[in-house]
């Protein structure tokens, strides 16, 4: 393996990894406050949920656990199934192959060299006045 393709490697790793922990963080994080909100606004009934109460076959923690399990498996097979599907008929052998095949399936983006409007913009108020000022005008 040469110096550039290790490099390349080197950056898709650092790349993956820095987008797995983001996404990671993101899901602990939106799971964690979906929770404390729930327990805020019921703490009888989470409490009920999480220990199992008379009258109910499971806590709610289980039954939440085993629809999440099978919820993922199906999603992830499914999703599976699908892309390897596309990528089957596609007839490509690699992901560059792959790449080209749809890349000329799809229509072009014209490339906006030299930028035709603004670009740049001090704050998020200066673009939405910019865009609704511009919205419709012919260039």
């Amino acid at each position: 393996m040469t110096d550039p393709e290790a490099k390349k490697k080197k950056e898709r790793l650092y790349g993956t990894l820095f987008l797995g922990s983001i996404a990671g963080a993101s899901g602990l994080i939106g799971f964690s406050s979906a929770l404390a909100a729930a327990k805020k606004r019921d703490t009888k009934g989470f409490d009920a949920g999480v220990m199992g109460g008379k009258g109910l076959h499971e806590s709610g923690v289980a039954l939440a656990t085993r629809a999440l399990f099978w919820g993922s498996a199906w999603a992830i097979g499914g999703c599976g199934i699908l892309f390897y599907g596309i990528w089957k008929l596609s007839g490509a052998k690699t992901a560059e192959e792959f790449r080209m095949k749809v890349g000329n399936l799809l229509p072009r983006i014209p490339k906006n060299d030299p930028p035709q409007s603004r670009t740049e913009f001090e704050n998020l108020t200066d673009l939405l006045k910019y865009v609704s000022e511009e919205w419709g005008k012919e260039k």
